[in-house]
Formats: C-alpha cells, structure tokens, sequence
C-alpha cells in the first residue's frame, strides 16, 4: 500500500478522546508489573508515547501502604494524564480502590482483565475475570459508577481458544460505561506464545463505538502501521516492543507521518540509556535501584553487545555506582558501525 493512501487512512482514527484528554495518535505504553514504572513511563512519554499506564496496583485495601504498592502509585514528575490499572475480583472493593486513586490523584483508572500470570489468575482476577461475563459486568458497573473520571478495559481475546469472548466483553464494556478498551492479541492460556491474532480485535472495532487499542507483537513501525489498517484500531498499545527500546514510539510516529524509517544517533541512545539508570536508581534507593536496573539493561544490551561475560559481569555487581560505570564503559567501547549494522538488520527490515 502507497504511504499517502495508508496515511488518509490511519488519520481517519489515530485522533480521539478519553475524557478531556486528546489524544493526537493513540501511541500507548502497556501497563507492564515490575516494568511500567515512574521512570520508564516518564522516558516513553518522552519519545511519543502520549498515553502510558502504570503497574497494576491490587484492589486490596491492606495492601496500599506497602513498600511494593508506593512505588507503583508514585507519578512524580509525570504528565497528565495520569493513568492507575487496578486488579482484583471484588465488585465492592475494585469500586473502593477506585475511589482511592482517584482522591490520591488519578485521572483515569484501568480496569485489569488481561493479565495471563498464574499468581494473578489464581485469584480469579486479571485474565480469569473473562470466564465470567456477569462478574465482568458487576466490577466495570460499580468502578465506572464510584468515580467521576474515565475508566478503561485491558483484556485478552478470551480465557482460551475454545473461549475467546472478547467481542461480548468489549459489548459489556461499552454498555456500562468504558471509556476504551485495550485488547492483547491472544488468549489467556497462550500467555505469551505463539504469534498474537488481530482478526477478532479487528471485529471489536467494527462493533463498538469506544475507542480500541490493538496489544500484542508490535515491535517495529512497520509491524504497527500493517496493525493499525488491518484492524481499524485507534491505536496500538505497545508492552514487550517498548523494553529495550523506549524510542520505538517516536520511529512509529516518525513512520506514520512521513513513511520514513530512521536510526537514531547512537549518543541519543546511549544518554537515554544512562538517564534511565540514573532516574531508577533516585527513584529507588542505591540499595534496591541496581537490582531493578538489571532487566533494562538486559534489553538494552540485546542490540549492542553478544558478549556473554560482560553481561554476566554487569549482573553479578550489587552496587549502583559500579553497575553505571561499567555500562558507561561498554557503551563508550560500542562502535557506532557494528551496532548500526545489527540494529538495521534485525530491526528495520524492509
């Protein structure tokens, strides 16, 4: 498909609305446990993202005081809106926490219905919710009813393939009062396998007149704008593609608007990646910061260095200030070359 043409079609429905919040091209960051957090959301933001969810935070009241939970509701320094994604089973106390999070300063709050975890789905929450449409219809009445700010949907195409219900549950959403719906390309029992389905996100679309987002393998510009016009959706939610590589969001808009694929300047990449650590480690504490660190700085050596005994090295160190300094020094030793070369060969591919 010629760009111009692909682009008249995606301006058609890449503007919209949640509330008194305008979106300009519905590019979003998943809310992701243990990833999602203050300044990850902030650094995304940066690169274009201009709708980001935070971590899921548990409906149970006893559990808002703890050290896990304060991090997860810190959004300072933040842009509006400000997004909460609240989990649990219970009708009566999702609608509570809602509350909670709306006086504490939520702008919107995001209903979990698609978390796959087994701890979660144990629970009957997350994912599992979607076996029982009644209860679905019970928890997004009472939150929508308990606050006075736009209330979302993150949900999967169904408990498992022989269940993919999602259809219904988008029809339930829209009924009681969601604002939009996020919906990730595969059913609960997939978790992450396979290649994730936009055939049924494509008939929600068709179906319901709330905004929708398309969730699941959106890891290239490409991969989002192909997406984006064969389901119709508002927009893509990105979770997995962003780690690793925050400024996915601006080469989607980058591509979006003018058909171009860029790469970007490595000092970019490279002061990105050492204020991200910077931020998690202030934002943490010297003592646990280092450890959070460790899985970003996983994904982000994907695309710069294969040598195993550096990473194995830069894993092993318990301290912030040795942790930074050796990353600084890898990246001061990357040639520009070599990673552009794998950096186009695995990424942007034609």
């Amino acid at each position: 498909m010629k760009h111009f043409t692909l682009k008249k079609q995606l301006e058609k429905n890449m503007a919209f609305s949640i509330g008194s919040f305008q979106l300009n091209r519905g590019l979003a960051l998943s809310p992701m446990a243990g990833i999602t957090d203050n300044p990850f959301r902030k650094i995304c933001r940066e690169f274009g993202a201009d709708w980001v969810v935070g971590e899921m935070i548990s409906g149970d009241p006893t559990l808002r005081h703890t050290h896990k939970t304060l991090h997860r509701i810190s959004h300072t320094g933040e842009e509006k809106p400000i997004v909460m994604q609240i989990l649990g089973n219970q009708p009566q106390k999702m609608a509570e926490a809602a509350q909670f999070y709306e006086k504490i300063g939520a702008d919107v709050i995001d209903i979990n219905m698609g978390c796959p975890a087994k701890k979660v789905c144990h629970t009957y929450a997350g994912s599992a919710l979607m076996q029982n449409e009644t209860l679905v219809a019970e928890i997004i009445d009472s939150v929508v009813s308990a606050v006075n700010i736009p209330v979302t949907l993150k949900t999967r195409l169904g408990w498992n393939d022989d269940n993919l219900n999602v259809l219904t549950i988008a029809k339930i959403a829209q009924e009681k009062g969601i604002s939009a719906i996020a919906i990730h390309g595969r059913s609960r029992t997939q978790m992450y396998r396979g290649e994730a389905k936009y055939d049924l996100i494509k008939e929600v679309k068709k179906e319901v007149s709330i905004p929708v987002w398309v969730n699941g393998d959106i890891t290239t510009p490409q991969k989002a704008i192909e997406v984006l016009a064969y389901t119709g959706a508002d927009g893509v939610m990105i979770g997995r593609g962003a780690q690793g590589q925050p400024w996915l969001f601006q080469e989607i808009r980058l591509f979006m608007e003018e058909g171009r694929k860029i790469i970007l300047p490595f000092d970019l990449i490279s002061r990105t990646i050492k204020r991200h650590l910077s931020d998690i480690y202030a934002f943490y504490g010297d003592n646990y910061g280092h450890k959070i660190a460790r899985k970003h700085i996983g994904w982000y050596l994907k695309n710069l260095t294969n040598d195993r005994a550096i990473k194995n090295q830069l894993f092993t160190l318990d301290n912030s200030s040795q942790q930074f300094d050796m990353l600084c020094q890898i990246l001061q030793q990357a040639e520009v070359e070599d990673y552009y070369y794998r950096y186009r060969s695995t990424y942007l591919q034609d």
